[in-house]
């Protein structure tokens, strides 16, 4: 039985097994839910049937977005070879084995796009890239309460021209895409959950790729450790988790372009860039 949640201008909604039901509670209240597969579940009842939603927010309301680097070894390799002019090759490769991740912010809820909006292209950036990663959903408490799908929109010229310059690569207006939904699960998700990328451009497809959560280098609870140690986050927090797909060195976004990220049992986040 799949509990899908997502937040609508109506409020949330709930999908169970193909049924809707409507969520009476703010959306932040349900980031108190330590069991909150359990709870939507309770309230799936014939009274609080409802249609399908029209139109998506972004799951993201009023939680930060955190992000976590150099977690599959594609990405491992392409930042030592971006940054390898710079000196800061040899950051990605000891990051990549030690114990302690590589964490930084990456978005507040403002700059958060919803699904089937549009991406902002960075005006001093002349190579960015979509980078598609599962992302944790974190509640107050910091337990993974479910996942969604994440678009860590990257400027890799910027970020492999000094690695002091990781924010600005990676922190912009419109500079992230979470949704369609959440997958609320107590569980982990299994290792062979398929992560795919499709960039179409001018109604082709000219870059994408494949990978595995079985390629993810980083245990996800591991992950959320790290990031709470010393923080807590009120209404809970995101946390994307690293890709494993990167475009070819020589493909570069362009307006208009079209990113469609799918993970299997969330679903599928569209947008676009300009």
């Amino acid at each position: 039985m799949t509990t899908l949640l997502y937040r609508t201008p109506e409020g949330p909604i709930v999908e169970i097994s193909g049924a809707f039901f409507r969520v009476t509670e703010a959306w932040d209240e349900l980031f108190g839910y330590d069991d909150l597969e359990g709870h939507l579940r309770g309230i799936a009842r014939a009274e609080n049937k409802c249609d399908g939603p029209q139109t998506l927010l972004s799951p993201c309301h009023t939680q930060e977005v955190w992000a976590a680097g150099v977690t599959y070894f594609r990405s491992r390799t392409a930042r030592m070879e971006e940054s390898q002019n710079a000196g800061g090759g040899d950051f990605y490769d000891r990051v990549y084995d030690a114990v302690r991740p590589e964490l930084f912010f990456k978005a507040t809820p403002a700059r958060v796009i919803a699904p089937g909006g549009v991406m902002r292209l960075r005006k001093d950036s002349r190579w960015m890239v979509p980078e598609p990663e599962l992302t944790l959903v974190v509640n107050r408490n910091n337990r993974i309460v479910g996942y969604t799908v994440g678009n860590d929109l990257s400027c890799r010229d910027i970020e492999g021209e000094n690695p002091l310059y990781l924010p600005q690569a990676k922190v912009f207006d419109g500079c992230a895409a979470l949704g369609p939904g959440i997958l609320v699960s107590n569980q982990p998700l299994p290792k062979s959950t398929a992560i795919t990328l499709d960039i179409e451009r001018d109604g082709k497809t000219v870059a994408g790729g494949k990978t595995s959560l079985a390629s993810l280098a980083r245990d996800p609870a591991s992950l959320v450790e790290f990031l709470t140690r010393e923080m807590g986050f009120a209404t809970g927090c995101f946390l994307m988790t690293g890709t494993g797909i990167v475009p070819p060195d020589d493909f570069t976004l362009k307006a208009g372009d079209s990113i469609r990220i799918r993970i299997d049992g969330i679903g599928e986040l569209v947008n676009t860039v300009a």
